[in-house]
Order: structure tokens, then sequence, then C-alpha cells
């Protein structure tokens, strides 16, 4: 039964109080307690090994509970972190779908227990899905703001995003707002920076919440952040509203909160709240705060408790008295009693469930829906010139594409461009694409690569379809945490209820004369070894079109890998094959048949495999050329089948010999293929060492036609 209390309004100070009546005050202080008891409730399942992970918001109720007073859920995104118990509680997450995520259950809402507790996830609130990872969310919740003011000049593509997969869960309201919560130790990482560089230069409607309880597991503020404190160090970002609150207290934290809240409804910037908060328990079950933390430190924290001190206030305000305190207390002790039965008999996720949801259920790029055949036109393009078509003929079709990165645009001041030529790209691949479609479709962005790949993650969370570019293969790295731990697994990890359909175009390999180390570099087996993430690497301009336009229609992350060499070649240009020409991914291409050796290749090898063949031939050697152009998932059916018929292979490959991406072909084929072999599977590769600026030393580093020839010699020996 609901707790019935009378209404005491003479000792009340209205502007104490913000304009909060009795109702919401009782239902601050329930919330707070109520998330204190969750976890005090999950510390003790923790200890009977009932659960197996916990990690606490307590301290950081006040400010939380004050912020979902305000934030509008359903209405609202919210990109928040596992101490935001209180304000999920607030928002209208029930106690129950926390506990089934403490214990693992099926039914868990935010992961089918695929995640730890505290990570929520709830699509028809608009929390999205969090993982582990400090910061990675600051950056996603940039992009989830340029979607609320992409939808507002765009609502054919508000349409469009809410007729595809998972579009009922694509909202949008002309007053939303995005939010971003995260511990003071988590500014520490670049891409809060990053987030605040972009979040300012577009003026988003974006407000961060800094729960700063002085520690980073055991790190105090001091150390993490100079001076100690991330609103001073902040207070010189153009446009951005800037605010602290002791958040121990509601009706502080709900006064300042509501000022930064309404400054981004209004459409003036983004606002930052640093809260100043406590932290009672560990870090986490993990950790043991006794260990750095005086006792006269814990003492002090203690007498901040939010808990103790809001409800001492109801007391003296003559709100409530003891006796309705302990009425309240008590029945949500048994909720949480209650809740917590339930969750301990709820089922258990199927062992079978681990493969659902790595990929899209709705969208499968390699099935025959993708077979088409191209209706050639026009004079023949590069691949390079290929891309750009291939982009155009989509952004048409589909206004939720948008195309970003580092010099992508033809230029980013707008009226430069009845004067200048424009760039498009260091390569041109993305030509002209801003003079068509504009410069919110087709835009420039910091040097920021985690930014990037942050931003479409954000972008396609909220519907859109991002064509994100990382510039060189090279500088992809600072984007790996986004990448692997963000991009390839939000589907799975949020159990199907979140994507993040993401292609990211990215310039790959050597053989440029003159690219050394940092211009040359090859890498795809790090990504093909990303659940979740589908890569693919044309060597054709034919199939450039052909797979960058299924990356861009299905309904995955796409790593679409462009070779530089490649770019401009002659002998892979095509006519263009027309707007609806697409390639099934994991479907290799027959390049050329043979009868006594095959080479299963990809990239800039293929070129050097045709010649190596031809050299063969006259020679009377029949060598059989297949060309993978999707390396995951890749066709194994066309592999299994010529070795079948020759007997014997060469995997050739321009990464490095060791770890490399042909290792695994060469496994799987003397692993499955062993008695349809006449001779070792035989690997042509780089050398394990860099790529170098001499091009006398980048033609030994680099495989080339005549280690292909000497290699398939070698075979026929056997």
């Amino acid at each position: 039964m609901a707790l019935q209390t009378r209404v005491k309004l003479t000792k009340l100070d209205a502007p104490k109080l913000h304009g909060l009546d009795n109702g919401t005050l009782i239902r601050i202080y329930r919330t707070m307690y109520l998330s204190r008891r969750l976890d005090d409730r999950e510390i003790q399942l923790k200890r009977q090994n009932k659960i197996y992970f916990q990690i606490s918001g307590a301290g950081h109720e006040a400010v939380t509970v004050a912020m979902g007073l305000l934030l509008r859920p359903g209405t609202d995104w919210l990109y928040s972190y596992y101490r935001d118990r209180a304000l999920c509680l607030m928002l209208g997450v029930k106690p129950l779908e926390m506990l089934l995520q403490a214990v693992g259950a099926k039914d868990d809402p935010s992961s089918g227990g695929r995640q730890m507790p505290s990570h929520w996830g709830l699509p028809r609130l608009n929390i999205v899905n969090k993982s582990s990872c400090t910061g990675t969310q600051f950056v996603q919740a940039v992009g989830a703001a340029e979607a609320t003011l992409y939808y507002q000049n765009h609502p054919k593509a508000l349409a469009q995003a809410q007729k595809a997969p998972l579009g009922e869960n694509v909202r949008h309201d002309p007053e939303e707002i995005v939010f971003v919560s995260a511990g003071d130790g988590a500014t520490s990482e670049g891409e809060f920076w990053e987030s605040l560089n972009a979040a300012c230069a577009k003026k988003l409607p974006l407000i961060y919440l800094i729960e700063d309880n002085g520690y980073a597991i055991s790190v105090p503020v001091e150390v993490q952040t100079a001076g100690g404190s991330i609103s001073k160090l902040t207070r010189g970002f153009p446009g951005l509203h800037v605010a602290e609150c002791d958040g121990t207290d509601p009706l502080e934290s709900y006064a300042i909160c509501k000022t930064a809240v309404q400054y981004c409804r209004e459409r003036r910037g983004p606002a930052l709240v640093h809260a100043q908060v406590t932290r009672p328990y560990s870090h986490s079950l993990s950790d043991d705060e006794k260990l750095y933390k005086t006792p006269e430190e814990r003492e002090h924290e203690a007498h901040r408790d939010p808990i103790s001190k809001f409800s001492l206030f109801l007391v003296r305000e003559g709100i409530l008295d003891q006796k309705e305190i302990e009425a309240l207390e008590a029945e949500v002790d048994q909720e949480v009693r209650n809740a917590a039965d339930q969750a301990l008999a709820a089922e258990e996720p199927q062992i079978d469930s681990i493969r659902v949801n790595i990929y899209s259920p709705d969208v499968d790029p390699t099935s025959s829906a993708f077979e088409a055949q191209p209706q050639l036109h026009g004079a023949p393009k590069t691949m390079v010139e290929m891309v750009a078509a291939t982009l155009s003929d989509e952004m048409a079709r589909d206004d939720r594409i948008t195309v970003f990165g580092e010099d992508v645009a033809d230029a980013s001041r707008e009226e430069t461009l009845k004067q200048v030529k424009g760039k498009g790209g260091v390569f041109k691949a993305t030509s002209g694409l801003q003079r068509k479609y504009g410069h919110d479709r087709v835009f420039n962005t910091p040097l920021a690569e985690a930014a990037i790949v942050g931003r479409g993650i954000g972008m396609a969370q909220r519907g859109l379809k991002p064509v994100a570019e990382i510039q060189f293969f090279d500088y992809i790295w600072p984007a790996m945490m986004q990448i692997r731990d963000e991009l390839c697994v939000m589907r799975w990890r949020s159990n199907g209820a979140f994507k993040s359909p993401v292609v990211l175009r990215v310039a790959i390999g050597g053989y440029l004369t003159g690219g050394a180390i940092y211009h040359s570099q090859s890498g795809e087996s790090i990504f093909t070894h990303c659940p979740g993430l589908r890569v693919v690497m044309p060597s054709t301009a034919l199939d450039v079109a052909g797979l960058l336009r299924t990356a861009i229609r299905c309904d995955d992350p796409v790593m679409f890998l462009e070779h530089k060499h490649l770019y401009r070649q002659p002998y892979n240009r095509s006519e263009y094959p027309g707007p609806d020409y697409t390639v099934p991914f994991g479907k290799a291409r027959m390049v050329t048949e043979g009868t006594e050796a095959s080479i299963i290749t990809y990239g800039a090898l293929v070129h050097r495999a045709e010649v190596a063949a031809a050299q063969l031939l006259r020679e009377g050697i029949s060598v059989e050329i297949v060309d993978l152009r999707s390396l995951s998932p890749y066709d194994w059916e066309a592999i299994a089948k010529t070795v079948r018929k020759t007997h014997r292979v060469i995997v050739a490959y321009e990464d490095m010999l060791s770890w490399g991406y042909g290792a695994e072909i060469a496994a799987r084929i003397a692993d499955e293929l062993f008695d349809e072999l006449d001779a070792p599977v035989k690997r042509v590769a780089a050398m394990d060492t860099f790529c170098a600026y001499q091009p006398k030393l980048e033609d030994v580093i680099l495989p080339q036609t005549s280690h292909i020839t000497a290699a398939v010699k070698h075979l026929l020996q056997h």
C-alpha cells in the first residue's frame, strides 16, 4: 500500500524548496532511499554468491534524482553511467529490472544477462546501453545531439529511420536534449575533451553531469585533474554553461540542474554541471576503500550522506515525522525484498542465445537479396571516382546518410565555395558531395579519430546512417576503443535493443613509393577479429560500387577498406553499374581459373597475382586466383572449391606474415581440407617489420609479383 502522509505547510520556506511540493519532496527521498537499499541488497546477494558483481550509486543519489525530475523519459536521450541508479529509478526503471540484471537473467531488459549490473540501457526510456569503458559515452552523446538537430531539419530522414529495423525506438521531439554523465575520473579521458570541443563548436543541446566523489577508484581528484576541479578547467569553452553544486543536497542540485537543462532546451549550447558527491562505499565489491581512505575521511563523508541529510531535512521542515519516515522505509524495504525474490527465481539465458544479435537479425548482407546485375553505362571510373558516385546515389536515396571526417567536405566555409574548387577528401573520394547535399550532411570534423567514430555511433543509435572516414588506416588507433568495445558490440551487449550501423571508410595499404611507416600500414586482421563488425576490401572499381552500397544498406557496422594504391589504377576501372548494384558480403570473385595451384588473396595483391599468373602461364603453369573481397565474413565455399580443384594453395596478403589475416585461412584449410592437399599451404606476405620510405626497401618488405611466382613454383615441387 502506498504511504499516506499529512500535508504540513506551516514551516515551509518556498524559495528554499524551489517550487517543489510535498509530494515531490517525499518522492525524492523515497527514490534516494530505494536506490540505496537496492545497492545494499545487491551487496548482500554478492556476498551470498547469488550475483557476480556489484557497483553502487551510493552517495550520488541526490543530484541524480534531481536531474531525473528535470529530464523527460522517452523524450530526452540519456548516456548515463554506472552510478546513476537513482536517476534511472526516477525516470521509470523498475527495481526488478535492476535486480534481473544483477542475477544475469534472461529477461534482464538491459542486456539479457550479457552485461554487469548497473550498465543501464532501456529503449522505452531512451536510456542508451552503456559499456564499462570509461568516458566513451561522451562522444557518442555528441553524435546523438547532432541527430537531434539533424532531425529538426530533415523530417524525411526521421521518417526513413522509423521505417528501418528497430525504427520503433527512433524518436525525436523539438525540445529534446541529450544527457551524458560520468564520474570525475572519466574527465581525464581524451574523449571528454574531444566531446566538449565538438559540442561547443556546434552548440549542441547536450548536458553533462560530472559526479565528483573525489576518487577514481583509489586515485584522488587532485591527481586526476589539474587543480582538482573539472569545472574550473572547462570554463573557457565558448558557449558552455558551467555550474557547480553540492550533489548531496537534492534541492540545491535541482536548482542548479534546472538552469542548465533550460539552457540546453533553449538551444543556447551545451551545459556542464559539476556536482560534489560522496562515495560511502568502495568503488565496487572488488575494491576496499579502507586501503587508501583514512578513518577521518570516511567519517567526514558519512556526515555528508545524502540519505540521512535529506531525511533529517524532511523531519525538520515538518513534511514527514519520524514514524512516517520509518513507514516509508519499511515499505521500500519490502519492495526490494519482493523484487529480489522475483529476480532470484528468474529464468537464466539459454546457452544457445550467445550467438544471437552478434549481427542484425533483420538484414543479411550475405544473402541473395544483395545479388544484382550491373547496368553499366558511362565512361570508365577509377576506384576513387566510384566511391564518390556511389555515395552520391545513396545520399539521394536515403536522407539519413551523413558523410564526415577530416577534410571530407569541399570547404568548411561554405561562402568560399564560389571561389574555390573544393577539396572533398585528401584522395578526392568525397569531392562534390557537400556542394550537392549541403554542409549538414557532408562536413569536416576536428582531427580526432575517437570522436569521429564515437559521434558516428551516437548518430547511428538515433537512427541515422553515418558514413565516417578515417583518413589513413595508420591513424585509426585512437579510435580502437570506440570500434572494439562500442561499435561492434553494441547490438550484442544490449541483446538487440540498440544498434550502431556505422560505415567506416578507411584508406589502407602501401605500394605508395614514399608512404613510409605511417602511410602504408595494413592490419585488417585486427578488425576481422572483432565479432559484430563486417570488414570488406574491394580490389576493383566495380566492386567498390557494389560493396559500398551493400555496406550502407546493411544494418551492421562495416569497415570499408579502400586500398590507396588502387584508387587511380587504370587496370581496375569500370563503367558505373547503376544506383541499385550491390554485391553480397562473403562472396568471393573468381579472377582467373586454373588447374595447378590456387592463389587466395585480396586488395592490392590481386593484380600482382594476375601478373604472376600471366607469367606462369607462359611457362605452362595454370594458376587459379580467388579475390576474397569480403574479409569478415569470407567465402569459405569458394576457398574449399578451389582447394579441391588444384590441391595446392597460396594465401597472399599485404600485412606482415606472422599473425596476419592469411594465417586464419591457411589454418582452416589445413584443419578442414588436409586430405585435399598435395602440398603444405603457403603464405606470401610482408616481412615482419615496418614499411620503409626508401622505395627499394619497400619493394623488399612488401610482397611482390616475384614472391608469388616463386611460391607457386615451390609448391609445384611437392
